[in-house]
C-alpha cells in the first residue's frame, strides 16, 4: 500500500504546469501570485533561503504502548519513527509537527530542520497523527482526526520523544511549530503543556494553520469534485490523464528528481487551467485521506473498508482497497465513519458539536491570552473559509504575520519566510 501511494502520489504532481507569475516587489520576493500554483510547485530555489544541503539527522523509533499488536499488512511500519537533528552544545529544542498525512522527513519538515539547525537549534521531528506510521502505532482511537484526542497522543509521543533523546541534547528552552494540520494542533499542544507543564513551551509558531478542521478539509476535498464532475466513471478519467499527462512531459532521457525544482520545470512545458490545479490538489489529498481511512480501518476494525474479521498479510493485494478508498469524500468519511465513531462514545455527541471542537474557535479565548503563541499564514490561503482570516487576525493581533502570496504552504522556503520563523524563535 505505502509503495503504491508513493507511485501514484508521483504520478500526481507531475502533470501541474504553468507558466511563473509575475515576481512582488520589495522585501518578500516571491513568484507566484496564483494561490494554487503556489500550493502546487512551492519555492523555487531561486527564491529559496541559502540552508544547509546536509544535517545530522539521527532516526529513531518508539513503542508507545507496549501491548499493541501491529497488524501482519503494516509489518513495515512497527515501531513509532522520529528523528532527531542535536547541536553539539547546550541549545534551545525545537519540536516540529508535520502537516496532514506527512511523516517526520517530508520536505517542509526538513527545510525547517536545516533552516532551525543552521540557527543553533536542535530539532525533533514528529509525523502527523494522520500519517500511517502514527496511527498504527501512537493513535489511541485509531481513527485520526479529531484534535483532541490526536493532541494527547501528540502529547505522549513528544515526552516518550524527548526522554529517549535526552541524554544526548543539552537543552537550554522548549519551543514548538507545525504547519497546516500540525500548525493547528500546535495550538492544542501549547494549552496541553501549560496544563501539564512537561515542556513549559517559551514560544510557539502556527504556520499556515486551519481554523475549522471540518472546514479546511472540506474545501480541498472539494477542489477535486467540483472541477472533475460527479458522473459515472467521472473519477477513473481523470485518473487516466493524471498518468497519460506525466508520460508526455518528459523524454526518457531527462532526470527524473521529484521535488519543487522539478515541478517548476514542468510549467515550463505544459500549462493547465487554474481548475487542473485546483483538481491536482484535491487529489493530492485525497490520496494522503486514503491512506489515513485504510490504515484506521484496519486497526480500529471499524469495517468501512475492511469486512471486519478479514485479516491481511504482508502478500495480500491491497488495489482494490486502495481504489475503494480512493472514491471515498471527506463528506463521506465524516458521516459514515469519524461521526458514528466518536458518538458512540460519546451517546449525547452531535455533529455541529463535534465540528466545533475541532476548530481553533473553541479555544480562541485561551489564544487571545497567550502572548507566546504566534500565527504566520498567507493572505491567499486556500484551506480557510470566508471570515477565518479575519478570525486569526482578531484573535492573534500583533502577533499574526499574513504574507500576502503563497497559498497555503508554498512559501515556507521562501528567503524572507524562512527568515521570519528563525527570528522568532531567536528572539
Amino acid at each position: 500500500m505505502k509503495r503504491l501511494h508513493l507511485t501514484i502520489l508521483l504520478l500526481l504532481l507531475c502533470p501541474a504546469a504553468i507558466a511563473p507569475a509575475a515576481t512582488t516587489t520589495g522585501a518578500y520576493n516571491y513568484p507566484f501570485v496564483n494561490a494554487y500554483e503556489a500550493t502546487v510547485v512551492g519555492t523555487p530555489s531561486l527564491y529559496r533561503a541559502d540552508l544547509p544541503t546536509e544535517v545530522p539527522v539521527r532516526e529513531y523509533e518508539l513503542v508507545v504502548f507496549e501491548d499493541r499488536v501491529i497488524p501482519p499488512v503494516f509489518w513495515y511500519s512497527e515501531g513509532l519513527k522520529f528523528s532527531l537533528v542535536p547541536q553539539p552544545q547546550r541549545a534551545p529544542l525545537i519540536f516540529v509537527i508535520a502537516g496532514t498525512g506527512a511523516s517526520y522527513k517530508s520536505p517542509k519538515v526538513v527545510g525547517l530542520q536545516r533552516a532551525f539547525y543552521q540557527a543553533g537549534f536542535s530539532v525533533i521531528s514528529i509525523s502527523s497523527p494522520t500519517h500511517m506510521n502514527f496511527i498504527v502505532n501512537a493513535s489511541t482511537t485509531k481513527v485520526p482526526g479529531h484534535i483532541i484526542y490526536d493532541t494527547q497522543d501528540l502529547y505522549r509521543v513528544l515526552e516518550k520523544a524527548y526522554a529517549k533523546v535526552a541524554s544526548r541534547l543539552e537543552v537550554s528552552a522548549f519551543y514548538l511549530t507545525g504547519y497546516s494540520l500540525g500548525g493547528t494542533q500546535s495550538a492544542f499542544l501549547a494549552r496541553l503543556d501549560d496544563e501539564r507543564r512537561v515542556f513549559n513551551f517559551q514560544r510557539v509558531l502556527l504556520i499556515n494553520p486551519a481554523v475549522s478542521l471540518f472546514h479546511s478539509v472540506g474545501i480541498i476535498d472539494n477542489m477535486l469534485a467540483n472541477t472533475i464532475g460527479h458522473a459515472p466513471g467521472a473519477f477513473n478519467s481523470y485518473m487516466g490523464r493524471v498518468i497519460r499527462s506525466f508520460a508526455t512531459v518528459f523524454s526518457r532521457d531527462e532526470p527524473l528528481d521529484f521535488n519543487e525544482d522539478f515541478l517548476y520545470r514542468v510549467y515550463k512545458k505544459k500549462i493547465p487551467t487554474e481548475a487542473k490545479l485546483e483538481s491536482l490538489i484535491g487529489f493530492s489529498f485525497r490520496i494522503s485521506s486514503s491512506n489515513m481511512i485504510f490504515t484506521s480501518d484496519v486497526m480500529s476494525q471499524y469495517g468501512m473498508i475492511v469486512p471486519p474479521g478479514r485479516e491481511l498479510k504482508q502478500t495480500t493485494p491491497l488495489i482494490d482497497y486502495f481504489a475503494t478508498t480512493l472514491r471515498i469524500s471527506f463528506q463521506d468519511y465524516f458521516n459514515d465513519y469519524f461521526y458514528p465513531f466518536y458518538k458512540a462514545r460519546t451517546p449525547s455527541l452531535t455533529s455541529g458539536q463535534l465540528k466545533y471542537q475541532m476548530t481553533l474557535n473553541s479555544i480562541a479565548d485561551y489564544l487571545r491570552g497567550a502572548d507566546k503563541i504566534a500565527m504566520m499564514t498567507n493572505n491567499d490561503e486556500l484551506i480557510l473559509a470566508p471570515g477565518e482570516i479575519e478570525f486569526l487576525r482578531d484573535t492573534f493581533g500583533t502577533r499574526a504575520t499574513i504574507w500576502p502570496t503563497g497559498g497555503h504552504c508554498g512559501n515556507m522556503e521562501q528567503k524572507d519566510v524562512v527568515a521570519f520563523i528563525v527570528d522568532y524563535f531567536k528572539e
